[in-house]
């Protein structure tokens, strides 16, 4: 398999699930505003702080309106980490590779990022953001259906799948982040109603209230994190996803397990072991933002070794925004 192949398969997913997080990212602040309403830079600085585009965002606007939180977020090509870059750059690898992946998957890609143009001219995001950003997230939805259905699953999949795996890893952790660290507006929330609100927000934002609410019923923030970080059934879970990209890197080298043969699966894998053989109790002991601080610190380093081991090339500014 071309190395060039292996890395457009593994950026288009990336960006795929890197657009649909945004979204995410964006609709669980605009639910969490229906119910706690905030001063505007309170509302929106930690949008721009968790992709890390803080210094350039205000290069660009004057102030954290939501507007211009929005338009920075979905729509500015300046901004190589908003979703209309991350859709362009996803159809531009896909459009590389369609000897590779499916039909039905490059007319969903490329269907949604022509709705996704429309919807910066029409100001759809503007109108109705809440259907908008739920449009996003269903599309992101449709295209890992037709990836995991449509596409033979051989190493061109693996590559597929471990990109997107490792993607909606590092963007969970940045949700948990997030809440625990900047949302929370005054100490004296914790454990308040608006606490349970904001936690409640974050399990939305992950798709994860249902499933939830049939293994603990109560929420609160230990099991919110915990299942979030840990649950091993749960696809979006941290553990669940870390999991599943050691399995195809494994499948992609043949190393049988316990062994390694590149510097990028003995990363993954020493973060797989730490992941599968902790528990909250030692997040709780170690710090909540410390631990997901170091985490994404790691899990950043995979990807480096990963684009050294099997791309002999460097991630471009884009794809390197979201690792600093």
């Amino acid at each position: 398999m071309l190395s060039r192949v292996a890395n457009s398969v593994y950026w288009m997913c990336r960006y795929i699930e890197r657009a649909e997080n945004v979204a995410r990212f964006i609709s669980v602040n605009l639910n969490l505003l229906l119910d706690i309403p905030l001063a505007a830079d309170l509302q929106w600085i930690p949008m721009i702080a968790t992709t890390g585009d803080k210094e350039k965002f205000e290069s660009l606007y004057p102030d954290y309106s939501q507007g211009n939180v929005i338009n920075f977020l979905t729509f500015n090509r300046q901004n190589g980490n908003s979703i209309l870059s991350c859709m362009h750059a996803a159809r531009e690898n896909a459009r590389s590779v369609r000897e590779i992946i499916s039909i039905e998957m490059w007319e969903q890609l490329n269907r949604f990022y022509i709705e996704l143009k429309e919807a910066e001219h029409s100001g759809f995001a503007t109108n109705d953001p809440h259907k908008f950003f739920l449009m996003i997230k269903m599309r992101g939805h449709m295209f890992s259906g037709l990836l995991y259905s449509t596409m033979s699953h051989g190493e061109p999949w693996h590559f597929a799948r471990m990109g997107l795996m490792i993607e909606r890893a590092d963007k969970v952790s940045r949700i948990l982040d997030v809440k625990y660290y900047m949302l929370l507006p005054r100490a004296d929330y914790v454990g308040s109603p608006y606490d349970n609100i904001q936690w409640a927000a974050v399990l939305k934002s992950a798709s994860a209230h249902d499933m939830y609410r049939k293994r603990f019923h109560r929420i609160t923030p230990t099991n919110v994190a915990d299942f979030l970080i840990f649950d091993a059934e749960f696809p979006r879970s941290i553990r669940h996803c870390i999991n599943n990209a050691f399995a195809s890197l494994h499948s992609i080298t043949g190393s049988p397990y316990g062994f390694a043969q590149s510097t990028a699966e003995k990363h993954l894998g020493r973060l797989a072991a730490d992941i599968n053989y902790s528990d909250i109790n030692d997040v709780i002991h170690v710090g909540m933002h410390e631990y997901l601080d170091s985490f994404q610190d790691r899990l950043n380093e995979v990807g480096r070794e990963i684009s050294a081991s099997f791309f002999k090339v460097l991630p471009t500014e884009e794809s390197a925004a979201s690792e600093q």
